[in-house]
């Protein structure tokens, strides 16, 4: 009977409900990491985090799960070179995350943080007028007001990562009516919805084009400090930078540079480069960004998610097949 090693240990619900999925399977549940030190010896797969030693004790290792989606602090070069296979949970929080950058889109197109800020004020004012909206402008003529709130149709978004997360931003996107580009170093089209998903190469057509920038890709070798301040440059100086990828991506004393010098026209963060972003961070006061704190994926619906992908894997395991969500160890996803 194949063993599977499970660390740090689960509740025994769980730990229940996986060994009747998997029968065939000896599912350990290690108490501590001196058990799971002696258990991995012979274990076949593996479900936690692995760390340098235990991998080092692994002997008939064939296949780790892990708990995250994310892998850039899962992953070590010892676990790089080995030859068992990866498997994350990729997936289990696109349309969650995909809502969220909706969201941010309609605050900065409505200007609905603006409003919320000036609630607690009392202030009745519209952004763009000192006055109330004036309909009576006339046909052709256009308010300050009307100038200060986004026609979504008229917008292009620009997504940098078209994977599952980018790719339900798009369709989430094309369903207000905006025009989408995507850049990507594999995807090449995102059905349906873009048809011509562009090479990273592509980058600065993208940065140029786009109303909205949503940073949706992983954190790898190849995308982290990917945004600089010389491509925040070359943004539109009303366009938003929205980054729900992984906070490395973009630099955050650029970012912050280009903000104060008016290079772009606000941000809605999720991720920062420094988490938790110190108290007195010039970022919390400024007018034209929003900051969340890494809540994106939160909702509900994510632990039962994580449970049916774990217990799918390891009944694919068990029969012999391969798991699916496998990641290439050596770019990180």
């Amino acid at each position: 009977m194949r063993k599977l090693l499970v660390f740090p240990a689960i509740d025994a619900e769980r730990l229940q409900a996986l060994r009747a999925a998997a029968p065939e399977l000896q599912i350990v549940n290690a108490a501590g990491e001196l058990d799971a030190l002696q258990e991995i010896a012979d274990a076949s797969g593996f479900f936690g985090k692995i760390s340098p030693a235990l991998l080092a004790r692994a002997t008939q290792l064939e296949w780790i799960q892990s708990p995250t989606a994310s892998l850039e602090h899962y992953l070590f070069p010892e676990l790089v070179a080995h030859p068992c296979t990866i498997s994350n949970m990729r997936g289990i929080f696109s349309d969650v995350i995909a809502d969220h950058v909706l969201g941010y889109v309609l605050c900065f197109a409505r200007q609905l943080h603006t409003y919320i800020r000036r609630q607690p004020d009392g202030v009745w004012r519209p952004i763009g007028d000192d006055v109330h909206l004036d309909m009576s402008v006339g046909p052709g003529r256009v308010s300050g007001a009307d100038r200060a709130h986004r026609h979504l149709a008229d917008c292009r978004m620009g997504v940098i990562g078209a994977g599952g997360i980018g790719a339900e931003v798009c369709r989430r996107a094309a369903a207000f009516g905006m025009s989408l580009s995507a850049v990507d170093p594999q995807v090449r089209s995102i059905p349906g919805i873009v048809d011509d998903v562009w090479p990273v190469a592509r980058l600065r057509d993208l940065m140029q084009q786009a109303d909205f920038v949503v940073v949706a890709a992983p954190h790898t070798p190849e995308t982290e400090k990917l945004i600089r301040y010389e491509q925040l440059c070359w943004m539109s100086r009303s366009a938003v930078l929205i980054n729900v990828g992984r906070g490395a991506i973009v630099d955050l004393a650029d970012l912050t540079r280009a903000l104060d010098e008016q290079r772009l026209g606000g941000a809605a963060l999720d991720v920062l480069e420094t988490e938790p972003l110190p108290s007195d961070h010039p970022l919390w006061r400024r007018d034209n960004v929003i900051i969340t704190p890494h809540v994106a994926a939160a909702s509900p619906r994510i632990a039962e998610r994580h449970f049916a992908v774990l217990r799918d894997n390891l009944q694919r395991f068990a029969r012999g097949e391969t798991p699916q969500n496998l990641v290439d160890k050596h770019h990180w996803f």
